[in-house]
Protein backbone atom coordinates (compact mmCIF):
# COMPACT_ATOMS: atom_id res chain seq x y z
CA UNK A 1 0.00 0.00 0.00
CA UNK A 2 1.00 3.59 -1.12
CA UNK A 3 -0.31 5.75 1.27
CA UNK A 4 1.04 9.22 2.61
CA UNK A 5 -2.11 9.32 5.46
CA UNK A 6 -0.59 7.40 8.07
CA UNK A 7 -3.58 7.15 10.35
CA UNK A 8 -5.55 5.70 7.43
CA UNK A 9 -2.72 3.78 6.23
CA UNK A 10 -2.07 2.08 10.07
CA UNK A 11 -5.77 1.09 10.50
CA UNK A 12 -6.23 -0.32 6.53
CA UNK A 13 -3.17 -2.70 7.41
CA UNK A 14 -4.56 -3.71 10.79
CA UNK A 15 -7.47 -5.08 9.13
CA UNK A 16 -5.87 -6.61 6.36
CA UNK A 17 -3.27 -8.25 8.73
CA UNK A 18 -6.11 -9.28 10.63
CA UNK A 19 -7.45 -11.14 8.12
CA UNK A 20 -4.12 -12.84 7.21
CA UNK A 21 -3.18 -10.69 4.56
CA UNK A 22 0.54 -9.17 4.78
CA UNK A 23 0.40 -5.62 3.70
CA UNK A 24 3.80 -3.71 3.50
CA UNK A 25 2.98 0.49 3.65
CA UNK A 26 5.05 3.11 2.07
CA UNK A 27 4.22 6.59 2.70
CA UNK A 28 6.65 7.98 -0.69
CA UNK A 29 5.74 8.13 -4.28
CA UNK A 30 9.46 8.47 -5.37
CA UNK A 31 10.43 5.49 -2.68
CA UNK A 32 7.51 3.34 -3.58
CA UNK A 33 8.96 3.40 -7.29
CA UNK A 34 11.81 2.00 -6.67
CA UNK A 35 10.59 -0.97 -4.46
CA UNK A 36 7.86 -1.82 -7.10
CA UNK A 37 10.89 -2.09 -9.48
CA UNK A 38 12.98 -4.21 -6.94
CA UNK A 39 10.47 -6.55 -5.81
CA UNK A 40 7.24 -8.29 -6.31
CA UNK A 41 3.69 -8.01 -4.78
CA UNK A 42 0.41 -9.37 -5.68
CA UNK A 43 -1.54 -6.57 -5.45
CA UNK A 44 -0.77 -2.67 -4.98
CA UNK A 45 -3.29 -0.25 -3.27
CA UNK A 46 -1.96 2.93 -4.62
CA UNK A 47 -2.89 6.56 -3.47
CA UNK A 48 -2.86 9.48 -6.05
CA UNK A 49 -1.91 12.74 -3.95
CA UNK A 50 1.71 11.59 -2.66
CA UNK A 51 5.25 13.34 -2.06
CA UNK A 52 8.24 12.30 -3.85
CA UNK A 53 5.99 11.24 -6.94
CA UNK A 54 2.15 11.03 -7.65
CA UNK A 55 0.63 7.91 -8.09
CA UNK A 56 -0.04 8.75 -11.53
CA UNK A 57 3.86 8.75 -12.22
CA UNK A 58 3.87 5.55 -10.22
CA UNK A 59 1.06 3.71 -12.68
CA UNK A 60 3.06 5.09 -15.34
CA UNK A 61 6.26 3.42 -14.43
CA UNK A 62 4.99 0.27 -13.65
CA UNK A 63 3.21 -0.13 -16.75
CA UNK A 64 6.01 1.44 -18.83
CA UNK A 65 7.90 -1.82 -17.67
CA UNK A 66 5.04 -4.43 -18.47
CA UNK A 67 4.18 -5.31 -15.16
CA UNK A 68 0.73 -6.21 -14.82
CA UNK A 69 0.38 -5.94 -10.84
CA UNK A 70 -3.51 -5.90 -9.69
CA UNK A 71 -3.40 -1.94 -8.35
CA UNK A 72 -6.26 0.14 -6.68
CA UNK A 73 -5.89 3.20 -7.05
CA UNK A 74 -7.31 5.15 -3.87
CA UNK A 75 -8.51 8.93 -4.71
CA UNK A 76 -9.90 11.94 -2.62
CA UNK A 77 -10.45 12.95 -6.94
CA UNK A 78 -14.59 13.19 -7.91
CA UNK A 79 -14.42 14.26 -11.24
CA UNK A 80 -15.15 11.88 -13.92
CA UNK A 81 -12.43 13.08 -15.91
CA UNK A 82 -10.18 12.30 -13.26
CA UNK A 83 -11.15 8.86 -12.66
CA UNK A 84 -11.25 8.10 -16.21
CA UNK A 85 -7.96 8.74 -16.46
CA UNK A 86 -6.67 6.73 -13.75
CA UNK A 87 -8.07 3.63 -15.52
CA UNK A 88 -6.73 4.95 -18.66
CA UNK A 89 -3.20 5.27 -17.38
CA UNK A 90 -3.24 1.75 -16.09
CA UNK A 91 -5.45 1.57 -13.00
CA UNK A 92 -7.76 -1.93 -12.14
CA UNK A 93 -9.83 -0.35 -10.33
CA UNK A 94 -10.42 2.52 -8.28
CA UNK A 95 -12.15 3.91 -4.82
CA UNK A 96 -13.25 7.59 -4.12
CA UNK A 97 -12.50 8.63 -0.23
CA UNK A 98 -13.67 7.81 1.91
CA UNK A 99 -14.51 4.37 1.32
CA UNK A 100 -15.65 1.40 3.63
CA UNK A 101 -12.91 -0.81 4.39
CA UNK A 102 -15.12 -4.06 3.30
CA UNK A 103 -15.86 -2.60 -0.50
CA UNK A 104 -12.07 -2.36 -0.34
CA UNK A 105 -10.95 -6.08 1.12
CA UNK A 106 -14.57 -6.83 -1.85
CA UNK A 107 -12.38 -4.95 -4.91
CA UNK A 108 -8.94 -6.37 -3.85
CA UNK A 109 -10.44 -10.07 -4.27
CA UNK A 110 -11.95 -9.02 -7.22
CA UNK A 111 -9.37 -7.73 -9.09
CA UNK A 112 -6.97 -10.66 -7.68
CA UNK A 113 -9.38 -13.26 -9.19
CA UNK A 114 -9.79 -11.26 -12.54
CA UNK A 115 -6.00 -11.20 -12.98
CA UNK A 116 -6.10 -15.16 -11.96
CA UNK A 117 -8.87 -15.89 -14.48
CA UNK A 118 -11.04 -16.75 -11.70
CA UNK A 119 -14.74 -15.63 -11.88
CA UNK A 120 -15.97 -16.59 -7.87
CA UNK A 121 -14.50 -16.57 -4.20
CA UNK A 122 -15.22 -20.12 -3.79
CA UNK A 123 -12.39 -22.52 -4.78
CA UNK A 124 -13.26 -25.75 -5.24
CA UNK A 125 -11.30 -29.37 -5.77
CA UNK A 126 -13.50 -32.55 -5.48
CA UNK A 127 -13.81 -32.92 -1.60
CA UNK A 128 -11.76 -29.35 -0.79
CA UNK A 129 -13.57 -26.03 -0.60
CA UNK A 130 -12.26 -22.97 0.34
CA UNK A 131 -14.30 -19.65 0.48
CA UNK A 132 -11.86 -16.56 0.04
CA UNK A 133 -13.97 -13.85 1.51
CA UNK A 134 -14.90 -15.66 4.31
CA UNK A 135 -11.78 -17.20 5.32
CA UNK A 136 -13.25 -20.85 5.59
CA UNK A 137 -11.74 -23.94 4.38
CA UNK A 138 -14.73 -27.32 4.01
CA UNK A 139 -13.26 -31.03 3.27
CA UNK A 140 -16.30 -33.19 2.43
CA UNK A 141 -18.81 -30.79 3.97
CA UNK A 142 -16.62 -31.04 7.55
CA UNK A 143 -14.82 -27.42 8.04
CA UNK A 144 -11.78 -27.40 8.82
CA UNK A 145 -9.98 -24.85 11.63
CA UNK A 146 -7.40 -22.78 10.64
CA UNK A 147 -4.89 -20.33 11.80
CA UNK A 148 -4.75 -16.96 10.67
CA UNK A 149 -0.83 -18.07 8.99
CA UNK A 150 -2.40 -21.25 7.77
CA UNK A 151 -4.88 -19.30 5.52
CA UNK A 152 -2.36 -17.07 4.39
CA UNK A 153 0.10 -20.02 3.67
CA UNK A 154 -3.16 -21.97 1.62
CA UNK A 155 -3.73 -18.99 -0.46
CA UNK A 156 -0.41 -18.45 -1.22
CA UNK A 157 -0.44 -22.19 -2.65
CA UNK A 158 -3.72 -21.70 -4.18
CA UNK A 159 -2.00 -19.07 -5.67
CA UNK A 160 0.58 -21.11 -6.73
CA UNK A 161 -0.37 -24.27 -7.98
CA UNK A 162 2.02 -26.52 -9.96
CA UNK A 163 4.42 -24.60 -9.14
CA UNK A 164 7.75 -25.38 -6.65
CA UNK A 165 8.02 -22.70 -4.07
CA UNK A 166 11.04 -22.74 -1.92
CA UNK A 167 10.92 -21.93 1.63
CA UNK A 168 12.14 -18.28 0.99
CA UNK A 169 9.31 -17.82 -1.37
CA UNK A 170 6.51 -18.29 0.75
CA UNK A 171 8.09 -16.59 3.76
CA UNK A 172 7.84 -13.75 1.21
CA UNK A 173 4.69 -13.65 0.90
CA UNK A 174 4.04 -14.47 4.48
CA UNK A 175 5.88 -12.12 6.38
CA UNK A 176 5.95 -8.37 5.91
CA UNK A 177 8.91 -5.78 6.21
CA UNK A 178 8.47 -5.40 9.84
CA UNK A 179 8.78 -9.25 10.82
CA UNK A 180 11.68 -11.42 10.95
CA UNK A 181 11.13 -14.26 8.54
CA UNK A 182 11.71 -17.40 10.37
CA UNK A 183 12.28 -20.68 7.43
CA UNK A 184 11.94 -22.80 10.61
CA UNK A 185 8.19 -21.65 10.96
CA UNK A 186 7.01 -21.81 7.40
CA UNK A 187 8.29 -25.00 7.62
CA UNK A 188 6.44 -25.98 10.84
CA UNK A 189 3.04 -24.35 9.77
CA UNK A 190 3.27 -25.92 6.50
CA UNK A 191 3.46 -29.28 8.07
CA UNK A 192 0.29 -28.46 10.17
CA UNK A 193 -1.77 -27.42 7.23
CA UNK A 194 -0.58 -30.17 5.25
CA UNK A 195 -1.89 -32.49 8.45
CA UNK A 196 -5.24 -30.44 8.32
CA UNK A 197 -5.78 -30.52 4.28
CA UNK A 198 -5.23 -34.63 4.50
CA UNK A 199 -7.87 -36.79 2.72
CA UNK A 200 -8.65 -33.78 0.79
CA UNK A 201 -8.23 -33.40 -3.29
CA UNK A 202 -5.79 -30.03 -2.62
CA UNK A 203 -2.10 -31.26 -1.51
CA UNK A 204 1.21 -29.63 -0.37
CA UNK A 205 4.19 -31.88 -0.95
CA UNK A 206 7.86 -31.42 -0.38
CA UNK A 207 10.21 -31.34 -3.12
CA UNK A 208 13.91 -32.11 -1.29
CA UNK A 209 16.19 -29.16 -1.92
CA UNK A 210 13.77 -27.16 -3.98
CA UNK A 211 10.65 -26.16 -1.28
CA UNK A 212 7.32 -27.09 -1.94
CA UNK A 213 4.90 -28.02 -4.40
CA UNK A 214 0.76 -27.68 -4.10
CA UNK A 215 -1.55 -29.94 -6.33
CA UNK A 216 -5.13 -30.30 -6.69
CA UNK A 217 -7.47 -32.94 -8.36
CA UNK A 218 -10.18 -31.27 -9.87
CA UNK A 219 -12.52 -34.53 -10.22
Amino acid sequence: MVEDNRELAELIALRFNAEGSALDWESNGQEALQLLRHKQFDLVILDINLPGASGVDVLNDVRARNDNIPIIVLTARSNIADRINILDVGADDYLTKPFDFGELAARCRAVVRRRSGQSSNLVIFGKFQYDRRAKRVLIDGVEVELQAREVQLLEVFLSNLGRVMSKEDVADKIYTFSQAPSLNAVEQTVTRLRKKLEGSDFAIRTIRGLGYLASANER
